[in-house]
């Protein structure tokens, strides 16, 4: 996807940086001189006969000395403007007495046999999540991997992306990254001395990694070698699954799945692979996976023929059977399919002899949303979301005809952290928009906390409400819009309003707890979340209804909510923005370029916004399949209607804008934000700030 999003509100949201944009636009606060706006140097393309222009095209060059000098002005005027904004230390203060309420977040956890817990960790005062074990839940824990204390030693910070343990707990293995660049290489340490047994291994961005039954090696995802004059397109092209042997050469892993392989076919420019071992069979499966479409292809093979060296594949399913998750408990094969049912159904048949076409409904369609299905030892648990709550079942081993709900301490979202079909029971986290986060232990019907999540003090969490509504869109279309702002605000228009919204994916906003917001429900503020067509709120026919050709309604139901605010009286223009980040740039980025009187200020963060160019980079060739392709015309014309770049009007007046970057992303290229920063500056005449934080 064009952004993870594991701890993307996390990442999003450092320094309040969408608060301090409304602070500045709310306050008119005096600014320092802006620099000189970027020099336009004319480039055009011509598109099915039509031209399109892109006078700073020039500002892709990241490494010439112009750009640079350029990028560090503008990131260092950006500085300045939000550290002069009055309040904005008071409210960071704020955020941070509220981070550290809580003293501590937990993020992906896993559980082997036997007990063994391992888990990402990040006290209130790290930099990064560091990983932790525990020999079981009610053991002390020990500290495993600190990136801190590697980056103090490396000079560059680095980051933790995945980690897998042996299925006895004694090995991990993990990537690591540095300096932002998510470009991680694998380590395998010994969990017991701490002493690193094998790595790193280079190209595993996406590892994927499945140790083997006897955990003398694993299955793992790596990327081709880039040579000097390679385009970079080409970086997560021709990827492979390999086998790899601790104690062995990694360069000389065993190909077991890709481009080159001559029992399977992998499309070397659009398709990826990855091979996983199934725990309790004697079976491996391979998954091939188009672009970021959330439906592929399942191949199995007898773990034996893997081994040797030439594991006899034999398809399971395609992507024409629409599916988009799957749980196997013995030869059971549950599957979460949205063919012909776009709300999803769970399907059942046989591994040994799969028959997807006369597969078994044991779930069948309707009004709520399946969302996930995973296998434990003592049955399948799955979701669904019905509006915004999403609720737990569970079919015992054997039997799936009688799913039952599993009571669950906290009505919002539930996410399952970690099953498997050896130990008993699953790990999930249950949050509201209005209760924090717990992890627990969920065992047939018996919900237990496990205190992992430390619930920290936020006072008095009943102050607050959220209120769920639905909002008429320019074609009748019902949008979900989630409300949140302390008990008794008045409507009066006078609240400071930040309106958040993605909306790509299928991926729907559900309810979330966040500490920092609270600060902003405190000074007065209302803080709403959008789930617009392109967003999976209502299922497949909502995704696809904001996808491609169809993605003008992504803004255009964005700016019926942004409408919807202003009407109910909860807010007016002058005091609404609005934020959205990766893809949810291009969400917020077309909603001003739309209605830029509608807005007082606009948070692009990591944007994507020059939709035309982005197939050019690394990561836009996975994303054609979300957003299309400039090779045909249709897809052309998708890209450019859903370009913020290329909808700027000279002579406009756009609100306060505040676009965010990691210089090193590599998903999103930085030239995103400033080519856009560059044509605003130059159109704008609404003399608010254009700034560039990188």
């Amino acid at each position: 996807m064009i952004s993870a999003q594991t701890n993307r509100w996390n990442a999003l949201l450092s320094a309040g940086l969408p608060l301090a944009l409304v602070s500045i636009t709310l306050t008119g606060n005096a600014m320092a001189a802006p620099p000189p706006v970027a020099a336009p140097q004319m480039v055009r393309d011509t598109f099915f006969g039509t031209v399109v222009e892109d006078p700073w095209r020039w500002l892709e060059d990241v490494k010439s000395p112009e750009t640079a000098a350029w990028m560090k002005a503008q990131a260092d005027f950006a500085r300045a403007t939000l550290d002069a904004i009055p309040g904005r230390d008071a409210l960071l203060a704020q955020i941070v007495k509220l981070d550290e309420t809580t003293p501590a977040l937990i993020n992906t956890v896993r559980r082997v046999p036997g007990g063994a817990i391992f888990y990402l960790k990040r006290n209130a005062t790290d930099n990064q999540f560091k990983l932790y074990m525990r020999p079981r839940l009610d053991a002390p824990e020990r500290l495993l991997v600190d990136p801190d204390a590697l980056a103090k030693a490396a000079g560059t910070p680095q980051a933790i992306n995945y980690f897998a343990p042996s299925n006895n707990g004694k090995l991990l293995a993990y990537g690591l990254s540095a300096g932002g660049s998510e470009n991680a290489s694998i380590h395998v340490l010994d969990v017991a001395s701490g002493a690193q047994v094998a790595g790193p291994i280079s190209r595993v961005q996406y590892s994927n990694i499945s140790w083997l039954p006897d955990d003398t090696g694993f299955f793992f995802q790596r990327q081709q070698v880039m040579t000097p004059g390679m385009p970079e397109t080409e970086r997560y092209q021709k990827t492979r699954a390999l086998l790899f042997r601790l104690g062995t050469d990694v360069d000389q892993a065993t190909p077991m799945l890709g481009w080159d392989s001559t029992n399977a076919r992998v499309d070397p420019v659009m398709e990826s692979p990855y091979v996983v071992w199934m725990p309790r069979t004697k079976l491996v499966y391979g998954y091939i996976r188009r672009g970021t479409d959330r439906e592929g292809t399942m191949l199995v093979a007898p773990l034996a023929s893997a081994l040797a060296g030439k594991p006899a594949w034999r398809k399971v399913y395609d992507r024409s059977d629409a599916i988009v998750g799957q749980a196997l408990t013995g030869d059971r094969l549950y599957l979460l399919s949205h063919k012909d049912a776009p709300r999803r159904r769970v399907l059942l048949t046989s591994l040994a002899k799969p028959d997807i076409a006369g597969a078994k409904v044991v779930v069948p369609e309707a009004q709520g949303v399946l969302t996930s299905i995973n296998a434990a030892a003592d049955g399948v648990y799955f979701t669904r979301r019905d509006g915004t709550v999403t609720r737990l079942f569970r079919f015992a081993a054997g039997n799936a005809e009688a799913p039952v709900e599993v009571p669950l301490p906290v009505l919002g979202s539930v996410f399952v952290l970690h099953a498997d079909t050896r130990i008993a029971g699953i790990l999930a986290s249950v949050q509201s928009w209005t209760q924090p986060t717990q992890i627990v232990r969920i065992d047939g019907t018996k919900v237990e906390n496990t205190g992992l999540q430390p619930l920290g003090n936020f006072g008095n969490l009943a102050d607050y409400e959220a209120k769920e509504v639905l909002v008429t869109s320019h074609d009748g279309a019902q949008v979900p819009l989630s409300i949140l702002s302390r008990k008794g605000t008045k409507l009066d228009g006078n609240n400071p309003t930040l309106l958040y919204g993605y909306a790509s994916y299928g991926i729907t906003e559900e309810p979330f707890f966040s500490a920092w917001r609270l600060a902003w429900l405190d000074q007065g503020g209302v803080f709403a979340i959008a789930n617009p067509r392109g967003s999976g709120a209502f299922g497949q026919d909502w995704y696809k209804g904001g996808f491609q050709t169809t993605k003008p309604n992504t803004w255009k139901d964005f700016i019926a909510c942004a409408e919807y605010l202003i009407a109910q009286r909860w807010t007016q223009s002058s005091r609404l923005a609005i934020w959205g980040g990766s893809a949810g740039g291009i969400l917020v980025g077309r909603a001003m370029t739309e209605r830029p009187e509608l807005f007082a200020a606009v948070v692009p963060s990591v944007g994507v916004l020059d939709a035309v160019r982005a197939e050019t980079t690394a990561n836009g060739v996975p994303n054609i399949p979300e957003f299309g392709t400039v090779v045909n015309e249709p897809g052309f014309r998708a890209l450019l209607a859903m370009s913020t770049y290329h909808q700027i009007k000279p002579g406009t007046k756009y609100p306060a804008v505040l676009l965010t970057h990691g210089v090193n992303d590599p998903r999103v290229n930085v030239w995103q934000s400033t080519k856009t920063a560059a044509a605003l500056s130059a159109a704008t005449t609404s003399g608010a700030p254009v700034l560039v934080r990188l």
